[in-house]
């Protein structure tokens, strides 16, 4: 059901506009980050109301710049896909508006990721507990249910032939069992630091300490009391630190776990600030008590303009580092794309389109020209089980085929013979292992149709590699070599199919 949510933009651009599918491919991302932009102009209404214009400006702005906004706004994850209607429960719920807070958290859990309810626990708290409004959580629980988890369960049991629910599945595989999701690699404590410093530098970190600034400033800073129609700001933020709760505990860690929450991080960033302005007002009229009667947003407008100046410039040049060092698979596939769009391998022939140690950044088979092109993994240092596509005849997704597992142990069934190779994607930075050669060396078998620099971290400068610095970063940094290269016995098949093609013409 997830994925024909998605299939409606990519088939709509696909019967009225160009059908090449790496343009499909960019539009669905498109979609998606229009989708993510109105969520937050809603998200952004919302906190004007419910925190005043000087919060909301501040978060807009680590909203519009922030590196983890735009790393997130158009990734296809289930993740972020919980993101854009996890925005939209909590605006809803800043605004008093129930319905659509209820309605939207079960989008968000129940089609994108069930993980996400947890954000809702605040929301269902307070109507349950703080409003005594039972019925109409119940009724818009119903609701929910009848909409959206009753068509997602029939449509994903016909596909796959059984009765299927997509959302228990994940928990029950995530939780209950033995070895949940650790299987996949764990991480320390600091994982998340790093990452959240990463993706909204001083933001994250003023979200981290956003609650002690509210503290020192509830305790120390004489103001009027809170509109009562407001809720408490410890409330108002639970469903992010309920999230760090439980995700920094978790040993399994991965950038996209905290998808669901990055609006909510600028939101606790731009608090922060806001507390710091408060404080140092406090702290400048103890010393000049000729501003008491004053408002502090008129002494401390530096700190906010200091806040965006800082926060906007390492998130763009976070964007920057990010672009211009891992861009090199999307460029070098595009160029795989126009070997078929261009009429440079016939239609008719086969294409063997291989991978190796590059498994996981091949970018999507969006990119390959057209259903004759088949990806096919080759042997590396990877010891996991790697993906399976499905067969080709009718009813294919209700087969279930041999050779899986669900403790991501090596399935040698996936592996293909290099020989038979058309192309083959591969990263050249000078290094190789019996499992991993260095495909783009070998010239006798290989020739280069396209490279592209790609960041080489282990030999790159830390900070240099993490933030892009114009005409110094550059100096610290080294590249290696993303390749297309074609095989050399594809040159005698391609011209034999257009000798064929020549001679019934």
């Amino acid at each position: 059901m997830y994925l024909l949510i998605h299939m409606v933009p990519a088939k709509i651009y696909h019967y009225l506009l160009e059908p090449n599918p790496v343009l499909v491919f960019y539009f669905v991302r498109c979609f998606l980050s229009v989708g993510c932009a109105l969520s937050e102009v809603y998200f952004y209404k919302s906190v004007c109301r419910e925190f005043g214009i000087h919060v909301a400006r501040l978060t807009l702005a680590f909203l519009i710049l922030s590196s983890g906004m735009y790393i997130s706004s158009a990734a296809f994850l289930p993740s972020s896909f919980s993101m854009y209607f996890s925005t939209v429960a909590t605006a809803a719920w800043y605004t008093r508006r129930y319905e659509l807070a209820v309605f939207t958290t079960a989008i968000s859990s129940l089609l994108g990721w069930p993980f996400a309810a947890l954000l809702g626990i605040p929301i269902a708290a307070e109507m349950l507990m703080h409003k005594q409004e039972w019925s109409r959580f119940i009724k818009w629980v119903l609701i929910s249910g009848l909409v959206i988890a009753i068509p997602m369960v029939w449509v994903d049991s016909m596909y796959f032939g059984k009765l299927v629910v997509a959302p228990l599945n994940i928990i029950l595989y995530n939780v209950f069992t033995n070895h949940g999701p650790n299987i996949y690699g764990t991480e320390p404590f600091v994982y998340y630091i790093v990452n959240g410093f990463l993706n909204f530098n001083f933001v994250f970190l003023g979200a981290l300490f956003a609650p002690l600034g509210l503290f020192l400033v509830w305790l120390i800073v004489p103001a009027r009391p809170r509109d009562s129609s407001c809720l408490p700001y410890w409330y108002s933020l639970a469903p992010l630190y309920l999230w760090f709760l439980v995700f920094f505990l978790q040993p399994h860690k991965e950038e996209r776990f905290l998808f669901p929450v990055y609006p909510m991080i600028c939101l606790a960033g731009a608090i922060a600030v806001d507390t710091v302005q408060k404080l140092y007002f406090y702290v400048r009229t103890k010393l000049n008590p000729s501003h008491i009667g004053c408002h502090y947003l008129q002494y401390t407008a530096h700190i906010t303009i200091s806040a965006m100046v800082i926060c906007g410039l390492l998130g763009l040049s976070r964007s920057l580092a990010i672009y211009k060092g891992y861009y090199a698979p999307m460029e070098v596939m595009i160029e795989a794309n126009k070997l078929g769009t261009e009429g440079e391998v016939p239609s008719d022939v086969s294409v063997n389109f291989c991978i190796g140690k590059e498994w996981h950044r091949f970018p999507s088979s969006f990119f390959l020209p057209s259903n004759n092109w088949k990806l096919q993994y080759l042997k590396s240092e990877f010891k996991g089980q790697l993906p399976q596509p499905f067969l080709d005849h009718e009813n294919a997704t209700s087969v279930i085929q041999a050779h899986f597992n669900d403790l991501n142990k090596e399935e040698t069934s996936r592996y293909f013979n290099l020989d038979k190779c058309h192309f083959l994607l591969d990263l050249d930075v000078g290094t190789e292992t019996a499992l991993e050669p260095n495909y783009s060396r070998l010239g006798d078998h290989f020739t280069i149709l396209k490279s592209s620099g790609f960041l080489n971290a282990s030999k790159s400068h830390p900070l240099f590699r993490a933030f892009y610095i114009p005409f110094v970063s550059h100096k610290f940094c080294t590249y290696g070599s993303y390749n297309l290269l074609q095989s050399n016995k594809l040159k005698f098949l391609i011209l034999s199919s257009k000798q064929k093609s020549s001679k019934f013409s």
